[in-house]
């Protein structure tokens, strides 16, 4: 069973405005399928789930609570500081 919706003074701005707009949400699922779908994708979330693992396996999975693998880093860091750079990587 599905988690329930937060209520809509609970989200982003982005978040509202999918929410709201229906034909917007449909097209950027198909854009997100697209996006996934892709080779280079696919093998980022493979390499991601061995790495998760492996960590998992080495320290427990509340080590690794709150942070993502960054890719361009190669160590765990916070989801904040990954999510949050502007640009590839965040580097030139």
């Amino acid at each position: 069973m599905a988690p329930p919706k937060k209520p809509l003074s609970k989200l982003g701005r982005t978040a509202k405005y999918y929410r709201k707009n229906k034909k917007a949400r449909e097209k950027k699922a198909q854009t997100d399928k697209k996006i996934n779908s892709r080779p280079d994708q696919l093998k980022k979330r493979v390499e991601l789930i061995q790495k998760n693992r492996q960590y998992d396996r080495k320290f427990g999975k509340s080590k690794r609570k709150g942070k993502d693998y960054d890719h361009a880093k190669g160590r765990y860091v916070k989801s904040s500081v990954n999510r949050g750079r502007r640009g590839e990587g965040g580097r030139k």
